[in-house]
């Protein structure tokens, strides 16, 4: 049950951190800050004024950013490379103490995993950018910001739970991938077929 509960929070913070890496960060300090749930000690790396003042400033920067058509795409584009970092490190740090392997395991988990929800949360914001009215653009952020906060009290407080969530929205996304990327064969194949 342990290893369940480690794993939920883990990949549960690592799956937020793809989304929104400093809503994530932010939310770690203030738990433990505030002792919201009973964490383990590893958790107390987030329980530092710097830490949390740096993430709840960039989660707002952000906030504002992603409200703003085609100003969030570059925001995503910037994001590529440090949200999947900041998942890896989110995975090490919450992992606690485990075997150097065990870390680079996290680490890597942790990183392909925000890596796979960034590059999701950047494919559906350039497609409703394509939308000419700015509301759809709002509602998906207020939903990222709302899944992000949602997935990470429930990974806090019910661990468990947040692991099986987190499987399903991984499997949602490997689905989409694949979708994705028949649907993209289709088109590339489409011209060549018709071609003289």
């Amino acid at each position: 049950m342990d290893l369940l509960i480690s794993l939920g929070r883990t990949l549960g913070f690592s799956l937020t951190s793809g989304v929104n890496l400093y809503a994530t960060v932010a939310v770690l300090g203030l738990a433990s800050r505030f002792q919201w749930v009973t964490l383990p000690p590893q958790y107390q790396i987030f329980n530092n004024d710097w830490v949390i003042g740096g993430a709840i400033t960039l989660y707002l920067i952000e906030f504002v950013a992603d409200k703003i058509p085609w100003v969030d795409s570059m925001w995503d584009s910037v994001h590529t490379v440090i949200r999947p970092l900041g998942g890896a490190a989110v995975a090490i740090a919450t992992l606690g103490d485990a075997s150097p392997g065990f870390q680079a395991l996290a680490g890597i988990a942790g990183g392909v995993i925000a890596a796979g929800s960034h590059l999701t949360k950047a494919s559906a914001r350039v497609a409703v950018n394509a939308s000419p009215e700015p509301f759809s653009n709002w509602a998906l952020s207020f939903f990222e910001d709302t899944f992000v906060l949602g997935l990470g009290l429930l990974a806090l407080k019910y661990p468990v739970a947040a692991f099986v969530v987190t499987i399903v929205i991984l499997v949602a996304i490997v689905l989409a991938l694949r979708w994705i990327i028949r649907m993209l064969r289709g088109i590339m194949r489409k011209p060549a077929m018709d071609a003289p």
